[in-house]
């Protein structure tokens, strides 16, 4: 696999102190800005590693609630342009309707998760109870929080992606995304997780990030119901995960962790 396949570019560096012939070569991670296109139309332009799109657009036309199910999805087709990307999507015309009543702007960041939004009333989505009638130790917690960097090759090589992991009730690493941005991070693996049917069996999800109010929703519209962050959660992020009925769990470390809601799924 190629560096361009991880995501990554090679770029001549200066190293202070330097090397013995004063120059050195450096993994960075790839930036794309990458355009969703919803039967015809621009949604939004995101900044994003140019790895896993299909999935990227699967997990955020689920997450952002433009879809309900993957099958509302027709096809997804990916162009290559020069530095960026564009991924024509064809959903459902029903959904389209529904879509272009509360279309983004073409404007979005890595970093942000709401960029783009037209009115206030659109950064809250309607959120179903999420349904987890599972325990989860907190060796668990520990064992997936310390094996997370192993599955992350891309940070390994860069030191600037975030990774979405989703874990069995063992702790067990199951999968990870990687993405310049923690959000679209978190898109492909919603991706990949339907299409590969993990959701048949119940888990949780660790990210490398803080736990923002987006990635919390994002999540619970996935119907996660435990979801551990290596950070600190914000205010809103813990009003939502107590509102929908998810444990939330922030400040993930080797011998130590903090819940914040629904604490009922954790187990000694």
């Amino acid at each position: 696999m190629t560096l361009l396949e991880r995501g990554a570019t090679q770029r001549a560096i200066a190293v202070w102190p330097s090397t013995p012939d004063g120059t050195a070569v450096d993994a960075v991670a790839q930036e794309f800005p990458v355009a969703l296109i919803y039967n015809g139309i621009s949604h939004i332009v995101m900044m994003a590693s140019p790895v896993q799109l299909e999935a990227f657009a699967l997990g955020f036309s689920l997450t952002e609630g433009i879809i309900d199910s993957p099958e509302e999805l027709y096809g997804i087709d990916v162009v290559w342009g020069e530095g960026s990307a564009e991924v024509s999507l064809s959903i459902a015309t029903r959904k389209f309707e529904a879509f272009k009543q509360v279309r983004r702007g073409l404007a979005g960041r890595s970093g942000c998760g709401i960029c783009g939004k037209e009115s206030l009333q659109q950064i809250h989505q309607t959120l179903a109870p999420v349904e987890g009638a599972f325990t989860v130790s907190h060796r668990a917690i520990q064992a997936a929080t310390q094996g997370l960097s192993r599955h992350q090759p891309l940070q390994q090589q860069t030191g600037s992606v975030h990774g979405a992991a989703w874990c069995a009730l063992d702790g067990e690493v199951v999968m990870v995304c990687e993405d310049v941005g923690r959000h679209n991070a978190l898109d492909k693996l919603v991706g990949c997780l339907w299409s590969d049917n993990c959701f048949d069996k119940p888990g949780f999800l660790l990210m490398s990030s803080r736990a923002s109010f987006e990635i919390v929703q994002k999540a619970a519209k996935a119907g996660i119901a435990l979801v551990v962050t290596l950070s600190a959660p914000t205010s809103m992020a813990i009003e939502i995960a107590e509102n929908v009925g998810m444990t939330l769990v922030g400040f993930s470390r080797a011998h130590r962790h903090v819940a914040y809601s629904h604490a009922h799924r954790l187990q000694a």
